[in-house]
């Protein structure tokens, strides 16, 4: 590295290593630390941008979906050019990324996080890091969290509200010791309940700080505790978590469903009315599934996404064969929508 090399990049994070707690040996700590990022949505996309600016490394943003008008209220990475160009949130997180700083490595991965992939996605970082929006894809972090030994830090938010939590496997209670089944009932989701965009960005705000004390070499700082936060009331509460539950099925007793696959099914995606399906596992091509589409319904098409108005339903299809049926919350109704046109 050339002196001048060196001098900007000293220049750049001075602020921060100025924070005697972190300090030069802190901030070369981050630079050569791996971080996944699990959905970039409003959460994620703060994460990310908030890690990128501090010099993480490498950081690997995984997310399915692509952005959408709504997203522009909260999720602070994208614009409305991403929109008009039905632009994968992983690909339009990496592009902005690379702009905030070139110095870092961004791999972008527009993938549902699976069992199939979870050990190419998450299995070399050493943190996770939660932006997803429903529990199934959560436990199936926490599965390989836990079986890793990678700390992960947990977080959600809708309406005004939102809770965090780091998760250290073999010293913390893991996300499955609170909660061993998905919530059951109506859950509030953001099309219902709406979502703030100042709890997404404070919710992320504590996870990222987390991140950085974790990476930079000062993890047992990090209290077991659960944080919640209202926006709007003004409420933020932190409590001990609970210690690890020796009968949780994940840290306890050592089963891993979610990451064998067992437990696997159709996701209702939070705040979408929307569900999404995984029937095959073989690519699609989506330049012939246009032409065959378009005469039942419009379509646009581009590399990364299909995007066919049906009827009352949307649906987008990615290159893996993943799609989402917009139009209805009802995982049967989306799977019959998949086979009539997209195949099994």
């Amino acid at each position: 590295m050339t002196d001048d090399v060196s001098s900007a990049k000293d220049e750049r994070y001075s602020r921060q290593t100025r924070f005697a707690e972190l300090g030069k040996e802190g901030q070369k700590r981050l630079a050569d630390a791996r971080v996944a990022i699990v959905g970039c949505g409003a959460l994620g996309s703060t994460q990310a941008e908030l890690l990128a600016r501090a010099g993480v490394g490498a950081i690997r943003v995984i997310d399915r979906d692509y952005v959408e008008v709504s997203n522009l209220q909260r999720q602070m990475l994208f614009d409305e050019q991403d929109v008009r160009d039905s632009c994968p949130k992983a690909i339009a997180a990496a592009r902005r990324l690379k702009a905030i700083n070139s110095t870092i490595k961004v791999e972008s991965s527009v993938a549902d996080l699976r069992p199939g992939n979870a050990y190419d996605l998450l299995g070399d970082v050493e943190l996770i890091m939660d932006g997803t929006d429903n529990f199934e894809t959560r436990f199936l972090v926490n599965d390989l969290a836990v079986k890793r030994g990678i700390p992960w830090v947990y977080g959600a938010a809708v309406g005004s509200y939102g809770i965090t939590m780091t998760i250290f496997p073999g010293q913390t209670c893991c996300l499955r010791c609170i909660l061993p089944d998905p919530p059951g009932g109506v859950q509030p989701t953001c099309e219902i309940a709406g979502v703030l965009g100042p709890v997404t960005t404070a919710i992320s705000a504590l996870q990222s700080a987390d991140a950085l004390r974790i990476l930079c070499g000062h993890a047992a700082l990090i209290k077991p505790l659960l944080t919640t936060i209202d926006v709007w009331s003004g409420d933020l509460l932190q409590g001990e978590a609970p210690p690890r539950n020796p009968n949780c099925p994940v840290c306890g007793r050592k089963e891993f469903n979610y990451l064998e696959g067992q437990a696997r099914t159709p996701i209702s995606l939070c705040g979408r009315n929307a569900v999404q399906i995984s029937e095959r596992t073989t690519p699609i091509d989506l330049k012939a599934l246009g032409k065959q589409l378009a005469s039942v319904g419009e379509v646009k098409v581009n590399e990364f996404v299909l995007r066919a108005h049906i009827g009352e339903f949307d649906i987008t299809v990615f290159p893996d064969a993943r799609a989402i049926i917009k139009g209805t919350s009802d995982p049967v109704v989306a799977r019959s929508i998949y086979a009539k046109y997209i195949g099994i």
